[in-house]
């Protein structure tokens, strides 16, 4: 095995009953290749949205992300992370 490189944390929290751990893995699988930290920027899919906002590069990030059901909040995160060195 290889060694480790890169390193992220994260922590999350359902704010709601109505959140999808389906949804959100939904969006995940739809990360774009030039910004792999978590999700699309906004993922939408019936009546679930996923945003999030990225600050940083793969050096070194942080980002905030939400899940919305019909306009309320069902689901957030703070996530950060970088290359090892």
């Amino acid at each position: 095995m290889g060694n480790a490189i890169f390193s992220m944390n994260y922590f999350g929290r359902n704010l709601d009953e109505r959140f999808s751990g389906d949804f959100l893995k939904e969006a995940l699988r739809t990360a774009p290749k030039e910004l792999p930290y978590r999700g699309p920027e906004f993922y939408q899919s019936g009546e679930y949205t996923y945003k999030t906002k990225i600050i940083g590069d793969m050096e070194w990030f942080q980002g905030y992300e939400e899940i919305f059901c019909q306009n309320i909040k069902v689901y957030e995160c703070f996530y950060h992370g970088g290359m090892l060195k």
